[in-house]
């Protein structure tokens, strides 16, 4: 079965409205978790720490849904475009 990795991240917004970083290089990378379970739970973690904040906000990205390795790349992915 293949890993289903997932990224949970957060940091200070612009505005509350928006899910634009006031500053990136302050973003916060919670970790890396092996299932969409554990990662939640990081998730819900970090996001009741800092309910007081309305521009704190955490995210949980689905690594593995960002791309199948087994298939080939398009010419302009593999030049970065």
């Amino acid at each position: 079965m293949a890993q289903r990795l997932h990224l949970v991240f957060g940091g200070e917004l612009v505005s509350p409205s928006k899910n634009v970083f006031k500053d990136v290089s302050n973003i916060h990378m919670v970790g890396m978790f092996p299932d969409y379970q554990s990662a939640f739970s990081a998730w819900k973690a970090e996001a009741q720490r800092t309910v007081d904040d309305a521009h704190m906000r955490y995210f949980i990205a689905h690594i593995h849904r960002l791309r199948d390795e087994a298939q080939p790349a398009s010419p302009t992915e593999e030049l970065g475009a």
